[in-house]
C-alpha cells in the first residue's frame, strides 16, 4: 500500500511579517530613546531587572522572526 503524502503545511507568511514589523519596531523604539534607555537600565537596583527583560524580549520576538522567515524560505530542521 502506498503512503499518503501526508499534510500539505502552509507557510507562515503573515507571522512572520508581524514579527518582523514588531522586532524592527522594538529596535526603532530603543535607538530613537536612546538618552531613555541609559538613564533608567543603568540605574542598579530594582531597575536591574530591565536590562534583563528586554533581551528576553527582544530574544523571542526576533527568534520567532527567524523561525518563521526561514519556515517561509522553506528551511526546515531535520526530522529523524
Amino acid at each position: 500500500m502506498a503512503k499518503s503524502p501526508g499534510r500539505i503545511k502552509k507557510k507562515p507568511y503573515l507571522k512572520a511579517l508581524l514579527f518582523g514589523i514588531t522586532s524592527a519596531g522594538l529596535y526603532w523604539v530603543v535607538f530613537t530613546h536612546e538618552a531613555f534607555v541609559k538613564n533608567h537600565w543603568g540605574k542598579g537596583g530594582i531597575y536591574a531587572v530591565l536590562p534583563i527583560a528586554t533581551a528576553f524580549l527582544f530574544s523571542f520576538i526576533h527568534g520567532s522572526f527567524t523561525n518563521h522567515f526561514y519556515s517561509v524560505l522553506g528551511i526546515e530542521a531535520k526530522k529523524k
